[in-house]
């Protein structure tokens, strides 16, 4: 007795579907689509669960050193692991997640933490000297990496972590750079250095120079790199120069989209000459660089509770250390080693960003 196939069984259940026998041409049930997805999700749970523990090991690790936020600490973790045989195939599945999906996730809630009417409150002046530090200092550390030895592409990480915001600007540029994880490891490397470095010179020079804590806000917060970097400075120096420092540095984030997307254009524009060493041409505008700009109009608008606010830059904090913890795993440490020109390069892009803004801080007054 044949049957029909809308009585047939299997073809009443939207999760089953069809394969044919090859020997017997007989159809025959698939596994089911949720069953699949379940494998998918479990292959997930190991390399979730190593970031899960690294995160945890970072955020103790920045609250014992201050200014050292937890996705440096991750980075770190993320290198060592990989480089002593830590890193074993089932957890690479995992890895791969967290260094993609949940960094896009991260940059897209960085945007959460600023407020347009808090840094137009900053004055045309400030905004000028912001903006003449931030897009000087890539410009010329571009130019640079040539003459220097430095590639193409890690000195275009290394320009944007120096110009912009440290790891949060290095990883987001490499999503549409096409550069590799050694070169992810030489900018997050630079940035390190000499945002650390900053984090005590800034202040020890700050009374040879005669600044004011207004100017030394403004000055931290235009030159150096993290974020959490930034803060230690200012609340080193005083509360009234934390708040301006952090939103100073606040607005240098927000250059973030725009120089993120007009870099993907150029590459676009330069096809096979310029394009990323994978093959594939990068995005016009990719996704979480709208994302990010959806979340600073969201924020601008007063469309974020003052709870979900407060909240948004440990969650944040929480994942970039993931998402660079999982990029760390790929790094090779004897290749990262060899990268003394690369060090040279962003020792100049610092020199270059605390100049500039060193002379619009003292312009400004």
């Amino acid at each position: 007795m044949s049957v029909s196939p809308l009585s047939d069984p299997r073809r009443t259940d939207p999760d089953v579907t069809e394969t044919r026998d090859p020997r017997s041409g007989d159809s025959a049930p698939a596994a089911p689509a949720w069953r699949a997805w379940a494998a998918g999700a479990g292959a997930l749970l190991p390399g979730l669960a190593l970031t899960a523990v690294a995160v945890a090991l970072s955020l103790a690790v920045s609250r014992l050193l201050s200014g050292v936020s937890p996705a440096v600490v991750a980075v770190a973790c993320g290198v060592a692991l990989t480089n002593l045989g830590g890193t074993r195939a089932p957890f690479l599945p995992g890895l791969r997640f967290v260094s993609r999906r949940v960094l896009r996730l991260a940059i897209v809630m960085l945007g959460l933490q600023i407020a347009l009417p808090e840094v137009l409150a900053l004055g045309w002046r400030a905004l000028v000297v912001i903006l003449a530090a931030t897009g000087g200092t890539f410009l010329i550390t571009r130019r640079l990496g040539g003459p220097l030895g430095v590639g193409p592409r890690r000195a275009l990480l290394i320009a944007t972590g120096v110009s912009v915001c440290g790891a949060a600007a290095v990883a987001a540029m490499h999503e549409v750079a096409g550069s590799d994880d050694d070169d992810v490891a030489s900018a997050l490397s630079v940035v390190v250095l000499y945002g650390s470095a900053a984090m005590v010179v800034l202040p020890a020079l700050a009374g040879p120079l005669g600044l004011t804590p207004h100017q030394l806000g403004l000055w931290a917060g235009a030159s150096v790199h993290e974020v959490a970097q930034v803060a230690a400075v200012g609340a080193a120096a005083g509360a009234g120069v934390l708040a301006s420092a952090v939103v100073v540095k606040l607005a240098r984030v927000v250059l973030l989209a725009p120089m993120v997307a007009l870099t993907s254009l150029t590459l676009r524009r330069a096809g096979g000459r310029a394009a990323p060493a994978s093959g594939r041409r990068p995005p016009v505008i990719p996704l979480f660089v709208l994302g990010f700009l959806a979340a600073v109009a969201a924020r601008s608008l007063g469309l974020v509770p003052a709870g979900a606010a407060e909240a948004v830059p440990q969650v944040t904090g929480i994942l970039l250390a993931a998402a660079l913890f999982g990029l760390g795993t790929g790094v090779d440490l004897r290749e990262l080693l060899r990268g003394g020109r690369s060090l040279l390069l962003g020792g100049v892009a610092t020199a270059v960003i605390g100049g500039i803004s060193l002379i619009g801080t003292l312009i400004v007054g």
